[in-house]
């Protein structure tokens, strides 16, 4: 018993200094997190900052001649963590910002387990910073350069559909072309568009009065 009273096996001021630290810096990203209802939020960011703080705690304690013998691994460890948050909806991969928002808050409680407070609050204010503000400025850039994918499929006539890729362009669209293929007498097409709304819609309502057009997916 007094060995370990004596010992460094007891929570030091310090120590319970850096868990409060990494609760409140963690916790505040893990509030906008929570307040947007993305997947890992308050709960998830706190045990994941805790955690990260007390690994590279116990790297620095267990290892002094080699501090990053644990800590190293928590890079690692937070990536598959990470990926299990990113899915394709659609035609769209959701979940990166939360992922990245992951690794970054593991970061933060690695530099507060070290000691670099100043490096984690400052961080911390940036990350939130940009979590606020981007989607705004998401959104403004959203209005006038808008991803969508089309997809055509029309009854073969001896002819290709190089027709509705002109539409596309005349409808001030740029086009990525995908895959086309024929199948029992069906012709389908896959594009990727980019522009304005209102370009996008002025296509879409163009091809929904096409007669010839057997699905239409948009």
């Amino acid at each position: 018993m007094e060995h370990l009273i004596e010992g460094s096996h007891f929570i030091t001021t310090i120590e319970a200094t850096k868990f409060l630290l990494a609760i409140l810096l963690c916790g505040l990203i893990g509030t906008e997190r929570e307040i947007r209802a993305k997947q890992a939020g308050l709960k998830t960011m706190i045990m994941i900052g805790l955690g990260s703080t007390l690994f590279t705690i116990l790297s620095i304690k267990i290892g002094p001649s080699n501090p990053d013998r644990i800590a190293s691994n928590i890079v690692t460890g937070i990536g598959f963590l990470g990926a299990g948050v990113i899915f394709k909806e659609e035609n769209r991969v959701k979940g990166l910002t939360t992922a990245c928002v992951i690794w970054i808050v593991a970061a933060i409680g690695m530099a507060v387990g070290s000691g670099y407070f100043e490096q984690a609050i400052g961080v911390t204010i940036i990350v939130l910073l940009a979590l606020i503000f981007f989607p705004y400025l998401e959104l403004l850039i959203e209005r006038k350069n808008t991803t969508r994918e089309y997809k055509i499929v029309k009854k073969y006539e001896d002819e290709n559909l190089d027709e509705y890729e002109q539409y596309i362009k005349t409808s001030g669209l740029k086009l990525h072309r995908g895959s086309q293929e024929m199948t029992e007498g069906r012709i389908k097409g896959v594009w990727m568009a980019v522009g304005s709304p209102q370009n996008h819609d002025k296509f879409v309502n163009s091809m929904l009065q096409d007669k010839k057009i057997l699905e239409f997916h948009f």
